[in-house]
């Protein structure tokens, strides 16, 4: 039962880390492969120090990871366990949308 709460608690931190606009925006942008920070911020119109911010974040909680390749640093979803879940919501959001 111990370990029962220890996982639901990991798992409301987890889902407060999704609440997050900017870093939804960031993981769906990562579904469509590895990117580097500019390449992000190019996407999400928004300056460097914010979405590096919100990276930090993602990779503290394991969702994104980082490789770097000479100079630059590329981010991307963790595991395939991520791209499932972030997939589901997506397609799960679409379709309430789509009923109204």
């Amino acid at each position: 039962m111990e370990n029962k709460k220890r996982v639901i608690a990991k798992l409301s931190e987890f889902y407060k880390v999704l609440g997050d606009t900017t870093r939804l925006n960031i993981l769906y942008t990562l579904l469509n492969g590895e990117k580097c920070v500019s390449e992000i911020c190019e996407q999400l119109q928004m300056n460097q120090s914010a979405i590096s911010h919100q990276l930090k974040i993602l990779r503290l909680y394991d969702l994104v990871k980082k490789e770097k390749k000479g100079q630059s640093v590329f981010y991307s979803v963790t595991d395939n366990h991520v791209i499932v879940i972030l997939e589901y919501g997506f397609n799960h959001m679409e379709e309430i949308i789509n009923k109204f």
